[in-house]
């Protein structure tokens, strides 16, 4: 027994001191949103995906930079058995004997792509060193002091081109969607602090139900015991008290419930106790349907997605195409070399030399494996360009819907406001009437239940506002508060 009792004790000093460990937030809407896009998972989630887009964008433009490379073998030991032939008397004689070398070689190489043809130019410049190790050991050195030269393919695509088309446009969704994502952030805020905002009213509503339904049970009970009001009703008001109890000891787990949702989605732990300001202001405004329009167009990632899904079905028809016949690539070069026992002689008076080639590739059956790849490749075209004219369609006609929805939100929530209102006095004047015994208890519990609905409602319509409005900056990025586009300062994210 006296081990229970200290350890009751015990566990009552501990829950002292989480309680007192505890730290209360009161936070406003405006307040959970920002710290949403601050420091919620999706929110850091979001800031990770631009920055892979970011360098995936970073690497396509260093394709047009010049690249400057060193290549280097710094020994390489040959000991071999080789076969030779050497011319003696007047004949070629057979020879077989070890061979034993000591090479080593390093070039340097600039190559800069041109994004106009597809090809590239490059420059060189190398040093060979080769040691002869038997009989008389020798050395010699090659130079190369500098080589230029060029590769063109003459296929007509262009792999370069379509790239400088289609990155750019990559880099631009990748900045909408960042936003964008920001946006969805937003809207869950809005969901997570309604949830809590609405547990919260509950739980207050819970909370004046039942010592209501205490009072006015206390008080049936004495008017039962003076004959003046029925057994069913007496009862009618205990099974109410009853309910009501229930209902605020449910409204209590439900809001431990969506206290934790929030601080999980927030970043706080569990010794954060949020207490959230629902708001009693909404700012006036109307959005224009066309002006949406507009701004969706020109700002949704998903119009942007749609353009280069376009462009890269086009890119795929013009590489089918260039497949289809003769392949062929040219390629040029000129350059100095010299040969000579020592460095320094291995620079003087170089001679030139020179290299031309051009190779073509030509199918001459392929059982219309090209023209197979071409027409594929057309056929998605087709495709691609049909669905995503209905895609933007869809899309336009979402964002009108919507425009549409939340310019009524205001009215609704006028209107829950001023039911809230009635009810609650209708409630007020209901009890009253009640008291004196001019109603009985059927009227008073939907007086009740009504004043229980109107208020929910209320919360209710002041979400649907706020998550309509969010939904519109999320479709359009655009603030329609200070009728701006929605920016972010990239640079800071790539910190």
């Amino acid at each position: 027994m006296r081990f229970v009792t200290t350890l009751f004790f015990l566990l009552l000093f501990s829950f002292s001191i989480l309680n007192a460990q505890k730290t209360s937030k009161q936070l406003t809407l405006e307040e959970v949103i920002q710290i949403a896009k601050e420091q919620s998972l999706q929110a850091i989630l979001a800031k990770h995906r631009f920055r892979g887009s970011y360098w995936e964008y970073r690497t396509h433009q260093a394709k047009y930079l010049p690249t400057l490379t060193l290549n280097s073998t710094i020994f390489n030991f040959d000991r071999s058995i080789r076969q030779s032939y050497a011319y003696e008397q007047g004949e070629w004689k057979e020879r077989i004997g070890e061979s034993k070398s000591l090479n080593s070689s390093a070039r340097l190489n600039l190559r800069q792509n041109i994004g106009l043809t597809g090809g590239n130019i490059f420059m060189s410049s190398g040093l060979n060193r080769n040691d002869l190790l038997q009989g008389d050991s020798t050395v010699r050195f090659i130079s190369n002091p500098v080589s230029i030269g060029f590769t063109q393919p003459i296929n007509g695509y262009n792999e370069l081109h379509w790239e400088k088309r289609i990155e750019p446009k990559k880099y631009e969704e990748a900045k909408k969607q960042y936003i964008d994502a920001m946006e969805a952030v937003s809207v869950r805020a809005v969901n997570f602090f309604f949830d809590l905002a609405l547990a919260q009213m509950n739980l207050e509503i819970s909370r004046i139900n039942f010592e209501n339904t205490d009072t006015l049970y206390k008080i049936a009970r004495g008017r039962y015991n003076m004959g003046t009001i029925a057994e069913n009703e007496l009862l009618q008001l205990e099974l109410s008290h009853l309910n009501a109890g229930a209902n605020y000891n449910s409204a209590s787990i439900d809001l431990e419930v969506n206290k934790f949702q929030l601080r999980s989605f927030l970043g706080f732990n569990e010794t954060v106790d949020l207490q959230l300001i629902i708001p009693t202001i909404i700012p006036q405004m109307e959005i224009d349907v066309l002006h949406a329009l507009e701004e969706a167009r020109k700002n949704n990632p998903e119009i942007i997605a749609l353009d280069i899904q376009l462009l890269e079905a086009k890119r795929d028809v013009a590489q089918a195409l260039s497949q289809r016949g003769m392949n062929a690539t040219l390629f040029a070069s000129f350059g100095l070399t010299k040969e000579a026992p020592d460095i320094p002689g291995a620079y003087i008076n170089p001679q030139d030399q020179q290299q031309v080639e051009v190779g073509i590739q030509v199918p001459i059956v392929d059982w219309g494996l090209g023209r197979g790849r071409y027409k594929m490749a057309k056929s998605n075209e087709e495709v691609v360009m049909t669905s995503v004219q209905q895609e933007k369609i869809d899309f336009e006609q979402n964002v009108l819907l919507s425009a549409m929805q939340f310019n009524l939100q205001d009215d609704q929530l006028i209107i829950a406001a001023k039911a809230d209102t009635v009810a609650a006095y209708r409630y007020e004047v209901a009890k009253k009437r009640f008291l004196i015994g001019k109603i009985d208890v059927l009227d008073l519990n939907v007086a009740l239940e009504e004043k229980d609905i109107s208020r929910r409602s209320y919360i209710a319509a002041m979400r649907n506002f706020w998550s309509y409005y969010y939904n519109m900056r999320r479709l359009t990025l655009f603030d329609y508060i200070n009728n701006t586009p929605l920016e972010a300062s990239f640079e800071d994210l790539l910190e």
